[in-house]
């Protein structure tokens, strides 16, 4: 495959990698499970146990997981045509899906903090009014 449309691929294959690490580890429909792998992983003495259920609250380390399926489901390759390939593939991927997520942490909260200024304003606004 040529370069261009390996790297296509990256980009591509990333989003969906981003968008489930994201979705398990910050949404709130996953929330619940979510807090009971906090939990476990913070009451837990066993290091394997407080390890496999911290994967489940950092998009990092769970976008690793997420990855390598992916690179399972699809067989991409990037460069090499053997195992070389996968590898780099892996690291690729990974970190292209952890630029998108926080990218979109990034924008996601800088929305919020817009939301909140335009709440004070309206409030200042309508307390301005009430006093005329």
């Amino acid at each position: 495959m040529p370069l261009a449309s390996q790297l296509i691929y990256l980009f591509v294959i990333a989003l969906p990698v981003a968008c489930v690490a994201w979705t398990v580890t910050h949404e709130e429909i996953f929330r619940e499970p979510r807090e009971y792998c906090q939990n476990v992983c913070g009451t837990t003495k066993s290091l394997a146990k407080r390890k496999f259920f911290y994967l489940f609250t950092c998009e990092y380390c769970f976008s690793h997981y997420i990855s390598f399926i992916f690179l399972v489901i699809t067989q991409y390759k990037l460069l090499y045509d053997d195992w070389r390939g996968y590898l780099l593939a892996f690291f690729a991927l990974v970190w292209v899906a952890n630029w998108y997520m926080s990218l979109f942490g990034y924008l996601r909260q800088s929305l919020k903090v817009e939301k909140i200024e335009a709440n004070i304003k309206d409030i200042d606004l309508k307390e301005l009014e009430s006093e005329k």
